[in-house]
C-alpha cells in the first residue's frame, strides 16, 4: 500500500484516484469541488479540506489540473507542493499543459530535491473508469521505474518517453494526429454521402482498406457502423471538443517555439476554434462531422 495524495478530482481525476483505491492504496484527495472530494471518500479514500493537506499526506502526489497556470500554481506558489511534500516524496503531474512548463517545474522539483515525473495520457473518461489509461512518462530513469507500480493501477499501457516535458510533447503530437485524422474521416464521410454511398458502405471498404485509421474504426464519428463510438449516443463526450481544442493550441504553441512547419495541425486548430465557438465544446471531438457536414461550414 503506499499513500497518495491527489489533487484534481474531475472527469478524470476522480475515476483515477478511485482505481488507486481500488487498488489498495491510501488516497487522500483534494478539489476545489466539494462533491467530488465526498465521492472520493465514498468511494473509499480520504478527504482533504485543501491541496496542502493532500499533498502532507502522501509519499506520492498526483495532480489532475486543467492548464499550466494551475500546475505552476499548486506545484511553485506559496504553499504549495515542493513546499508542503513529504522529504523524498514522489511527484507525478499528469495534466496535459504546455511543455515549457512541465519542464520549469520538473526543474524546480529537482532542485527541491524531488523526483518527478510528467504523465499525460490518453484514453479519456472511458479509459480513466476502466483503468486502461495510456501514460506517457517524462523524466528520469530513477523517477519513473518509482512511478511506475503506481501508475500500473490507472493504466494499461505505461510508456518512458526520455526527460522531462517528453511526456507532454508525445500527447501533444498524438493529438494533433487525431484532430487531424478525425477531420479527415468527417470529410470523406461528407463527400461520400453527396455521392450517394451509405455510411456502412465506405467504413466496410475503407476500414480494409488503406484509409483505414483508429478515427474511423474505433471512433467512427457517424452513427450505425461502430455501435461503442459516440456518434451513437448523440455525441455525448469521452474525449470534449473544447479539450481537443485546448490540446491543438498547446501544440501549435511547441511548434512555434521549435520552428516546426504544421500546416494541416493549425487548420485543425482552427476549425475546433470555430466548432467551439458556436457553443459545441462540451460535445465528443467526433461530433465536428456535424460542422464539416453542413453546407455553408468554410474552412
Amino acid at each position: 500500500m503506499t499513500a497518495i495524495g491527489f489533487i484534481g478530482l474531475g472527469n478524470m481525476g476522480a475515476p483515477m484516484a478511485a482505481n488507486l483505491v481500488k487498488a489498495g492504496h491510501q488516497v487522500t484527495g483534494y478539489d476545489i469541488v466539494p462533491a467530488a472530494i465526498a465521492a472520493l471518500a465514498a468511494a473509499g479514500g480520504r478527504a482533504a479540506a485543501s491541496a496542502a493537506e493532500a499533498v502532507a499526506a502522501g509519499d506520492v502526489v498526483i495532480t489532475m489540473l486543467p492548464a499550466g497556470p494551475q500546475v505552476r500554481e499548486v506545484y511553485l506558489g506559496n504553499g504549495g507542493v515542493l513546499g508542503r511534500a513529504r522529504n523524498d516524496a514522489l511527484l507525478v503531474d499528469c495534466s496535459t499543459i504546455d511543455v515549457e512548463t512541465a519542464r520549469a517545474v520538473a526543474a524546480a522539483a529537482r532542485e527541491a530535491g524531488f523526483d518527478m515525473v510528467d504523465a499525460p495520457v490518453s484514453g479519456g473518461t472511458a479509459g480513466a473508469a476502466a483503468a486502461s489509461l495510456t501514460f506517457m512518462v517524462g523524466g528520469d530513469a530513477a523517477a519513473f521505474a518509482r512511478a511506475r507500480p503506481v501508475l500500473d493501477a490507472m493504466g494499461r499501457t505505461i510508456v518512458h518517453t526520455g526527460p522531462a516535458g517528453n511526456g507532454q510533447a508525445v500527447k501533444i503530437c498524438n493529438n494533433m494526429m487525431l484532430a487531424i485524422s478525425m477531420i479527415g474521416v468527417c470529410e470523406a464521410f461528407t463527400l461520400a454521402h453527396k455521392l450517394g454511398l451509405t455510411s456502412q458502405t465506405l467504413f466496410d471498404v475503407v476500414s480494409k482498406s488503406t484509409g483505414q485509421s483508429w478515427a474511423l474504426t474505433g471512433y467512427c464519428p457517424v452513427p450505425g457502423p461502430v455501435p461503442t463510438s459516440p456518434a451513437n449516443r448523440d455525441y455525448a463526450a469521452g474525449f470534449t471538443a473544447a479539450m481537443m481544442l485546448k490540446d491543438l493550441r498547446l501544440a501549435q504553441q511547441a511548434a512555434g517555439a521549435a520552428a516546426a512547419p504544421t500546416p494541416l495541425g493549425g487548420t485543425a486548430a482552427a476549425l475546433y476554434q470555430l466548432f467551439v465557438d458556436e457553443g459545441m465544446g462540451g460535445l465528443d471531438f467526433s461530433a465536428i462531422y456535424r460542422f464539416i457536414a453542413k453546407s455553408e461550414t468554410k474552412i
